[in-house]
């Protein structure tokens, strides 16, 4: 099982709280519609359905993109409204920015928003009483397990690494990790984002072909090339958010043309939910 995911923001979302609010963002350049259009053309080529995870933010700034990937038959979850980092937000804070990304992507679909993924992976162990709010909101798939550590979220300790049902006071919710392989007892990410670009094709190839189960993530950045570099990163931001950039659409046309990938929606269908581990939230 292969799963194609993206997360719908602009190319300077790689920073966070500092630039999350909309006036913050009126002098950066704009760059997001090209790349996307890009993506979609790609999509419909390979006859390939995928899941976008999209900030309310876009569909204020740009609702036709978000009418564009619904028109094309994709997916469309939430990645937030404003691209805050969970885990710095205090409960309500959340449920708000929640609800108003739900609203926005609802309006401009018709459709429900059932799938969401956190910024950064944002929701870690000390933040899991986010899963709550999600089911409460009527989230009923997430995404937000990294099962490692990250800059900026990330749960190393999470015990579980395939398809799994997170269960917690206000019900359940099904998740669906990032995926990895273990390589020398390691674990090793190769199937989205800075990995993926990191990663040389034949060993992004060689890892989906021996697991059962893959989640691919990917920004609509992650192929664009020529993309301005963010003032104020530090070194290792900038190689974490610029490497490989120019290798990335070629590797993904050729994971594209190699692997068949479904969507969210198509892996909840699939998936047998009765017989996955369950995961109790303390």
């Amino acid at each position: 099982m292969n799963i194609l995911t993206f997360d719908i923001e602009e190319w300077f979302h790689i920073q966070f709280d500092e630039i999350s609010e909309y006036h913050k963002t009126k002098s950066f350049e704009k760059r997001l519609p090209r790349i996307l259009n890009q993506i979609l053309d790609r999509l419909d080529l390979v006859d390939i359905k995928a899941t976008f995870l999209c900030l309310g933010w876009i569909g204020e700034v740009y609702p036709e993109l978000i009418r564009e990937i619904h028109k094309r038959g994709h997916e469309i979850g939430s990645h937030t409204n404003d691209h805050k980092l969970v885990h710095g937000q205090k409960p309500e804070e959340f449920r708000k920015d929640l609800r108003q990304s739900i609203a926005i992507l609802t309006d401009l679909t018709g459709s429900a928003v059932t799938t969401f993924r956190a910024p950064a992976f944002s929701i870690t162990k000390n933040s899991e009483w986010a899963y709550e709010i999600l089911i409460e909101e009527g989230i009923e798939i997430d995404l937000s397990i990294f099962p490692g550590k990250r800059d900026f979220g990330g749960n190393s300790v999470h015990p579980i690494s395939g398809p799994h049902v997170l269960h917690t006071q206000s019900g359940n919710i099904k998740e669906l990790p990032i995926s990895f392989s273990r390589v020398i007892g390691k674990k090793l990410i190769y199937s989205g984002g800075g990995y993926f670009r990191l990663s040389p094709y034949w060993l992004t190839k060689k890892l989906m072909k021996s697991e059962d189960y893959t989640m691919c993530y990917f920004h609509a950045r992650d192929f664009d090339s020529d993309q301005p570099v963010l003032p104020g990163l530090s070194n290792i931001r900038k190689f974490k958010s610029y490497y490989g950039l120019k290798s990335a659409w070629g590797k993904f046309e050729s994971l594209t043309h190699e692997f068949n990938f479904i969507n969210v929606e198509k892996a909840d269908e699939i998936i047998n939910w009765n017989s996955v581990p369950i995961y109790h939230i303390k």
